[in-house]
């Protein structure tokens, strides 16, 4: 694989408070092909970030995490392919048919507006919950087997993908191959803290597995160099057997 492809296998999370600060680490990242808009910033800044992005020519995955009914999705879901969106969040936990009514929405839309359609990945188990915190809200503190069981809904229901952990990534491949695209979050490279994560692993591994697309933020927007460290993240991932790598070289 090429540098070109792994640089966009890393979709840069932007867990920063305004534009300004966006723009700052956006126009930081030159080679960097994708960034995560989640609820903070869009909740601060909303679609007109969107347009900041589209003049520095990168895409944009919006992290909505969508969950609501069907109808209010598949609104919200017309709004985003219509500004543009690349890749987008859906609560698998929501249902079959609000998934459903989501993909059916984006594809609708696109086709209108005569846009790229956006691909539409379900949200399995946050990375920050374990099988006490699921235990606690109701659900099977099985972890896996509820990944696996929200995973095959949202493939069932016309999902692009899913969002899961690194930990989930062997077992969804091995259940569903290719037919389903998997976005990792939770990804720390070896010289990073793990943070508020707690399912994690490091870059080459989770590619190593089979993930599409690694979502990292603050190991990289809050180095010292953020540009360097992404550089060093991709070098990674062109040698992921190198003992070297594995070190901390910081």
């Amino acid at each position: 694989m090429n540098k070109d492809d792994l640089r966009k296998k890393i979709i840069i999370a932007l867990d920063v408070k305004n534009k300004e600060e966006a723009v700052a680490a956006v126009s930081g990242l030159k080679d960097a092909r994708t960034f995560k808009i989640g609820l903070e910033l869009f909740t601060a800044e909303g679609p007109a970030l969107f347009k900041k992005l589209k003049v520095l020519r990168k895409g944009i995955f919006l992290d909505l995490k969508l969950h609501d009914i069907p109808n209010t999705v598949a609104g919200a879901v017309r709004s985003a392919v219509r500004h543009g969106v690349q890749m987008m969040t859906i609560h698998t936990s929501g249902g079959r048919d609000m998934m459903a009514r989501a993909a059916e929405a984006a594809r609708e839309t696109a086709e209108t507006e005569k846009v790229e359609r956006p691909l539409l990945l379900g949200v399995t188990i946050l990375t920050s919950l374990k099988s006490a915190e699921l235990d606690e809200v109701g659900m099977k503190s099985d972890v896996a087997g509820q990944v696996l069981r929200l995973a095959r809904l949202a493939k069932s229901a016309g999902m692009d993908g899913v969002v899961c952990s690194p930990q989930e990534i062997e077992m969804i491949r091995k259940e569903h191959g290719r037919d389903l695209l998997i976005v990792t979050p939770g990804i720390r490279p070896a010289w990073a803290a793990a943070q508020d994560q707690k399912r994690i692993m490091t870059p080459a591994e989770a590619v190593g597995k089979g993930a599409d697309y690694l979502v990292i933020g603050r190991p990289i927007t809050g180095a010292a160099s953020p540009q360097e460290a992404f550089a060093r993240i991709v070098e990674e991932l062109e040698r992921p057997d190198d003992p070297a790598d594995r070190k901390d070289r910081s």
